[in-house]
């Protein structure tokens, strides 16, 4: 289901270095959005296409969101203040099945963590491996996971905070902790593939969130079509989430 919403901005604070969480307002939005789905923002009638940012998380009526500031669009959306509109379509997508028996592992990378807190704030039986560049960009995460999650284990490139590398590299080792059923994994595509052939060869179910760049966020542009074993499909409407078998191949 999916519709425009004229929602409130509670809040839009600076968590990191040009990162951002926005919180925005909206009962029926968040009744009806699934853990992995996105939204499309207007940002202004200065800017043709709607910008698509995940959601993070819809307890209490609130929809939040993170994004970062890389162009015109999302500096202006930046400079949005509690008490303004936003124009909102959503939600988008095919989310997450959160149907799978036994404890899943939430496996981030940078802004890719956005939908999977939407994962651990709606089932109980979950970990997170949370990976980013720097202290700076995983300390607002951990205070976000902390209260949805068992146990978090952290990487930074630069050893800052947590493990020194990336998440792929500290992967084997999380596994050992628990009898995971299933990894769930958003981030940079070097990443998630990365994730997907360890997770295989561990024989664990693999599902993956693309983070691909969408100009309507409805299916009908293809700007966001990836190649699957199945044929082209469109990350907006076919995904964003994917069976990992179905996207990555390891033959």
């Amino acid at each position: 289901m999916k519709k425009i919403f004229d929602t409130e901005i509670k809040s839009n604070v600076e968590v990191a270095e040009n990162i951002f969480r926005l919180e925005i307002l909206s009962q029926e939005l968040s009744k009806i959005a699934r853990a992995g789905q996105f939204v499309q923002v207007k940002v202004s009638d200065e800017f043709t296409l709607r910008r698509p940012l995940g959601i993070a998380s819809t307890k209490n009526g609130v929809i939040k969101i993170f994004y970062r500031t890389v162009g015109r669009g999302t500096k202006s959306l930046a400079n949005k203040k509690a008490g303004e509109h936003l124009d909102i379509l959503g939600a988008l997508g095919n989310g997450f099945n959160l149907e799978i028996d036994g404890r899943i592992l939430l496996v981030g990378g940078g802004m890719g963590l956005a939908p999977l807190l939407s994962v651990a704030e709606k089932i109980p039986a979950v970990d997170v491996l949370i990976g980013g560049k720097n202290a700076d960009e995983v300390n607002f995460w951990i205070e976000e996971f902390k209260p949805e999650v068992g146990k978090i284990f952290i990487t930074t490139d630069d050893g800052s905070r947590g493990s020194k590398g990336f998440a792929t590299a500290l992967l084997p080792e999380v596994l050992e902790y628990e009898n995971f059923s299933a990894i769930f994994t958003c981030g940079p595509e070097i990443m998630m593939r990365g994730v997907a052939k360890i997770a295989k060869e561990n024989n664990l179910s693999c599902y993956v969130s693309f983070e691909g760049r969408m100009a309507c966020g409805l299916g009908a542009c293809l700007s966001c079509s990836i190649d699957t074993k199945n044929g082209r499909k469109k990350v907006c409407k076919d995904g964003p989430v994917f069976d990992a078998q179905e996207v990555f191949d390891f033959e």
